[in-house]
């Protein structure tokens, strides 16, 4: 019996040690930035449980597969009243491409008007047309845009499909064959099964982009489901943001597209590259000035977190930020809280209660700590999906990042800045009328057994 217990003993020890050799060399030689509370949930996970711990982090472990390397400064600050000097030389130390001038922007007041610009985007395209979603839904709007990506198909049109495997997981494989064998090319992000980036499958895309012949842009929070545009009995569309880009800012989300697309069927960048310097071609010399910010496992920064981290500090006025989900690292909310106890006036829009009740579990922390810094939070009381931040009167972000763990660490994510003074008015006051809506949060000391669930969910979200 002793020698059995020595050697169950001795099987554990050999487990532990080689889980956390694993996790060492996949983090440190793969240069595998974490939080520090990722990092210490990794490695008390390898200690207490090894047998269980060491496949999820084989399969779900890998954050990043970009590795810095730090070549070009693409752009220099723009002239004055032109967007935040702060803003660009950020960006253009991470290797960000520059802003450029656009024809036109159009801002989507509702569903209905976002879905008449989808379908009018699809149907302006002439010789490709790339469509990138997380979730793709066999419903009304589903099928509606289906057929539009068809008629695109059969009258010549070069059409790919980028669907996130697990956000389109209950769109019908038929659905998809169906397009495919009308000439649409189609492909699923990241399958649980036969994935072929082995250690990636927790990585999620979750850009919303329509480019149309590399000059029309389609983008935003926005899926392309029912509940995204249009009221249903009983259930209002839920509130969302999106928008349409006429201009090179287009032909930058095309390269994206690309590179996502070689992702998806396996191939990966190991360096940042930079991308063709098509998008000044065609600039309009007095147009919208916007910029496409990508975040993801295929940028070797947390792109959006650190314009998000800076932002804060270099604020003068006011913070506005809109969200579905509010998780975020300790690093961005302590950010938020000092920005408040210097006179910053952040305000904070998030509705009532999500379609996530873990997300509005875990978010209570955080909505607690921002409110006795100052800030003015706010509680929508319909579903708000949109996600936007303002900052001061010359920057305002608009896309698919959420302010959570999820978005800001892990998914592929798009967001575009807006520095036009007309953009930034335009949200703002759009930003208005929601929180006029709103009712104001109160925040109220949470038991013992409250404080604690609160603390689990939080700290599992933060790893998932």
């Amino acid at each position: 019996m002793i020698r059995i217990a020595l050697l169950s003993s001795l099987g554990h020890t050999i487990a532990v040690v080689l889980g956390l050799l694993i996790y060492v060399l996949g983090t440190r030689i793969n240069q595998q930035r974490r939080h520090p509370s990722a990092a210490i949930g990794w490695v008390l996970g390898m200690v207490a449980f090894p047998y269980a711990t060491l496949p999820l982090f084989l399969l779900f472990g890998v954050r990043k597969f970009a590795r810095p390397a730090r070549r070009h400064h693409w752009q220099a600050p723009p002239p004055a009243g032109e967007g935040p000097a702060w803003a660009a030389q950020l960006l253009a130390g991470m290797e960000v491409a520059p802003a450029v001038r656009n024809e036109r922007v159009v801002w989507h007041e509702d569903g209905a008007h976002a879905l008449d610009g989808l379908l009018a985007t699809i149907a302006s395209a002439r010789q490709r047309l790339d469509v990138c979603t997380y979730v793709f839904a066999h419903d009304e709007v589903g099928r509606e845009i289906a057929r539009a990506l068809l008629a695109s198909a059969r009258r010549g049109v070069a059409v790919r499909l980028l669907v996130d495997a697990v956000g389109s997981l209950s769109m019908p494989r038929g659905m998809l064959r169906a397009l495919a064998r009308e000439g649409v090319q189609v492909r699923r992000f990241m399958p649980l099964l036969h994935n072929p980036l082995r250690g990636h499958t927790n990585l999620r895309n979750h850009r919303k982009l329509v480019v149309a012949d590399n000059w029309r842009l389609w983008s935003g929070g926005r899926n392309l489901a029912g509940e995204y545009f249009r009221d249903q009995p009983g259930r209002p569309a839920w509130v969302d943001l999106s928008f349409e880009v006429h201009g090179p800012l287009a032909a930058q989300a095309h390269v994206q597209f690309g590179t996502d697309w070689r992702i998806a069927q396996g191939r990966t960048l190991r360096r940042m590259r930079r991308p063709p310097h098509l998008p000044l071609l065609g600039e309009s010399p007095r147009g919208a000035l916007a910029q496409w910010i990508t975040s993801g496992p295929d940028h070797a920064d947390d792109t959006v977190h650190a314009l998000l981290m800076a932002g804060a500090f270099h604020a003068r006025a006011r913070i506005v930020a809109v969200t579905p989900y509010f998780v975020p690292d300790d690093g961005l909310l302590d950010a938020w809280c000092l920005a408040c106890r210097r006179g910053v006036q952040v305000s904070l829009l998030v509705p009532a209660r999500s379609n996530h009740r873990l997300a509005d579990i875990a978010r209570e922390r955080a909505l607690r700590q921002l409110a006795a810094a100052g800030a003015r939070v706010w509680l929508s009381p319909a579903m708000l999906h949109a996600k936007a931040v303002l900052i001061d009167d010359d920057l305002a972000l608009a896309g698919s990042l959420n302010l959570d763990a999820r978005s800001l660490f892990l998914n592929y994510e798009a967001m575009t800045a807006f520095y036009g003074r007309h953009d930034v008015q335009w949200l703002s006051d759009w930003c208005t009328r929601q929180t006029a809506a709103a009712q104001p949060y109160e925040a109220q000391a949470p038991s013992l057994v409250r404080d604690m669930g609160e603390g689990v969910v939080r700290a599992l979200g933060f790893q998932l």
